[in-house]
């Protein structure tokens, strides 16, 4: 069972040049395949003038979700580069954009490869990686008097409270690291008076 993942923290940004050609590479942590569209249609727009927008993106805990696009590029010469730079780090949830201004002189497709993987590896390299929780989310519903015992309960597993709803039922959402998500719910459920739902919210 996976519990942790590494990724990257903010964006950074990276320049290579060879023969004329200026291959900018731009890092960013992601989330969701939406975050993709979301930081590649602004680069589009800023860069213009540019000849292409190669990228590579890996998702996921498990790193199943991945695309790499050559965008016009001679086939593997691009997208590919860009992500065995992101798996040689070790890390998921990363979108890496280079693009890519033509200098006049064609770099051939060995030289292509090594502008696309150096560009990355110099905008990974001053990424900050981080390892993370993988975490799940959980709801809990209780009288009021027994709130106390439930936020207690998850701060002994460091479980992160994200939402409270404290009416006559106190509603909570929880995350729960991965390792500690077993443990902590038959703790909650021992004391018999803290409902536990690990699928959806608690109307």
């Amino acid at each position: 069972m996976i519990t942790t993942y590494k990724t990257i923290t903010t964006p950074t940004q990276a320049e290579f040049k060879d023969k004329g050609s200026r291959f900018i590479a731009y890092a960013y942590p992601i989330r969701t395949l939406a975050d993709v569209k979301k930081y590649l249609d602004p680069l589009k727009e800023e860069h213009h003038k540019a000849r292409h927008w190669c990228y590579a993106y890996r998702l996921g805990v498990d790193g199943m979700q991945f695309r790499a696009n050559d965008d016009g590029e001679p086939s593997g010469s691009a997208g590919r580069p860009i992500l065995g730079q992101i798996d040689s780090v070790g890390v998921t949830d990363v979108l890496v954009v280079v693009v890519r201004y033509f200098g006049g002189t064609l770099l051939g497709v060995p030289g292509l490869i090594y502008a696309y993987k150096e560009s990355t590896a110099q905008a990974l390299a001053i990424a900050e990686v981080v390892e993370k929780n993988v975490e799940k989310t959980v709801w809990l519903k209780c009288e009021y008097p027994v709130l106390n015992e439930a936020i207690r309960i998850a701060k002994q597993y460091q479980a992160d409270i994200v939402e409270q709803d404290l009416q006559l039922d106190c509603k909570l959402t929880v995350k729960i690291a991965l390792a500690d998500y077993e443990a902590c719910i038959a703790a909650w459920k021992n004391t018999r008076q803290i409902e536990v739902d690990t699928e959806k919210p608690f109307e």
